[in-house]
């Protein structure tokens, strides 16, 4: 698969977690495609901690807002009824728990549930922004990210990373597979047929546990 494919199939099975009437944050960068791909027949309202609540799809080429964009600072369009609003009202929706998952990306992330997505330590990074304040606020946390970066596994044991927050990852979604994070470490539970459980195993640091009733992956 190449690049676009990869964060396509990712993107779409991510949609699939989405509940009718959740409100959901969707972090910057592939989490952002989310919208493309949320099935028919549910509707979530998608909140950014940018300020505003009722985000829609990318909008098309040409028909760009510029008064219209995610925490991200990508172009967005917004449904009927959307409102927008300054960062702390934002802020106090994450904190006060109203909202139902949040789905990011990440750097690393370990068996225990936890994530470092915000600084490489050396680089210059922009700052945690609201990922902190999501990871402790939402209900529920899915991770949405490619398997390995350049070669480099992300799925560990133990992060190396500066944490953006301890233990409250739940699902791990990438494009060789859904697992899900438990207190006994992180189960496989579908794989994607492109690939063997070998193959993913080869790819992650942690070890995996393999569901009894592992099955292929909604791609």
């Amino acid at each position: 698969m190449d690049k676009n494919q990869i964060r396509e199939v990712i993107a779409k099975r991510a949609a699939k977690e989405l509940k009718d009437g959740y409100v959901v944050n969707l972090g910057i960068g592939l989490p952002t495609l989310i919208p493309n791909y949320i099935p028919e027949g549910i509707h979530v309202t998608l909140q950014s901690e940018n300020g505003m609540l009722g985000m829609g799809p990318s909008p098309e080429a040409g028909k760009e807002d510029k008064d219209l964009m995610n925490a991200g600072g990508g172009y967005i369009t917004a449904l009927p009824g959307a409102c927008g609003f300054d960062s702390a009202t934002s802020f106090a929706i994450i904190r006060g728990g109203h909202v139902d998952a949040s789905i990011l990306g990440a750097l690393q992330v370990d068996e225990k549930g936890n994530l470092a997505n915000w600084i490489i330590p050396g680089k210059t990074a922009p700052g945690m922004g609201g990922a902190m304040d999501l990871l402790s606020g939402a209900r529920r946390v899915i991770l949405a990210m490619e398997h390995t970066a350049k070669g480099n596994k992300k799925i560990l044991k133990k992060c190396t990373l500066p944490l953006t927050a301890a233990g409250k990852v739940e699902m791990i979604i990438t494009e060789m597979g859904v697992m899900e994070i438990t207190d006994k470490g992180i189960v496989l539970k579908e794989v994607n047929p492109e690939f063997t459980v070998e193959q993913v195993q080869e790819a992650t640091e942690a070890t995996l546990m393999v569901a009894d009733a592992l099955k292929d992956m909604e791609v």
